[in-house]
């Protein structure tokens, strides 16, 4: 069984498992672009209805942040967008509809409205770009006999357009999104129904991701390695942001691959 080098640390593996958007994928680039498309549908809606929301209200409890031209600039990792389902964003945005007085089936008729015309501005812009070092990376997993896999929040009919956007789905023997289990993140279920499909056990796989539901996810799985993804600038606050994370790097670069001896 190959290593997993990281940090100069190596761990056994025999599959890894990757969450899909600001793992794999650059996260603001690909939510940021279809937040915004949101946001922005949602504002011409309400102006019709005769309510105007506070610039910050949906962003704040959406979990983005934004510049002075309302452009999204970052995000909360442990955020709805980051970290939910579409069902929880949804919920999260018609709740503040409804407490502006629509009721709560125009409130998510509006959010899916809103949502639907997001979903076609990012077909058209195809705005997925991968994370430097990313796609090295997988190729050297596989050349090493490496099982991979993907365990997304986002429903897996989604999860594999915004692969083969980025090339790389050939890359995984399988991809599991929330619409194939009972519980999603943090709990375990997604990344031990990948592993049943890669005939691996869970202490075999490796988890890499970018928000704690994530780490603790492969905690829960009893994974072999919790892997997250933050950015150093951040400083201490990485450790705040991934507290259940086993290791914790800011780029493909501090990972690798290694074949023992005996198996050269």
């Amino acid at each position: 069984m190959p290593d997993l080098m990281i940090n100069n640390r190596a761990y056994k593996v025999a599959g890894i498992l990757f969450d899909k958007d600001g793992t794999l994928l650059d996260f603001i680039a690909m939510w940021g672009c279809w937040s915004e498309s949101v946001f922005s549908e949602l504002e011409q809606q309400l102006k019709r209805r005769g309510i105007t929301l506070q610039p910050d209200r949906i962003a704040t409890l959406w979990g983005t942040k934004h510049d002075i031209n309302n452009r999204v600039i970052d995000y909360d990792r442990n955020g709805p967008l980051a970290m939910g389902t579409m069902q929880d964003l949804y919920a999260v945005v018609a709740w503040q509809l409804y407490s502006e007085g629509l009721s709560w089936a125009e409130a998510m008729e509006l959010v899916q409205h809103c949502k639907k015309h997001a979903d076609i501005e990012l077909e058209r812009l195809r705005p997925a770009r991968p994370l430097p070092g990313s796609i090295d990376f997988l190729k050297s997993c596989k050349e090493h006999g490496i099982k991979l896999g993907v365990v997304t929040a986002d429903e897996t009919e989604a999860a594999n357009m915004h692969l083969e956007w980025l090339g790389i789905r050939a890359y995984f023997d399988v991809v599991i999104g929330n619409d194939l289990v009972e519980r999603g993140k943090p709990f375990p279920d997604m990344l031990e129904l990948a592993c049943r499909e890669l005939a691996i056990d869970c202490s075999e796989a490796a988890i890499i991701g970018d928000t704690n539901g994530d780490m603790r996810m492969g905690l829960a799985a009893g994974a072999a390695v919790t892997v997250g993804i933050a950015d150093t600038a951040e400083g201490g606050s990485t450790h705040q942001l991934l507290p259940n994370a086993n290791e914790v790097i800011s780029s493909y670069s501090q990972l690798s691959m290694r074949r023992q001896a005996h198996e050269d």
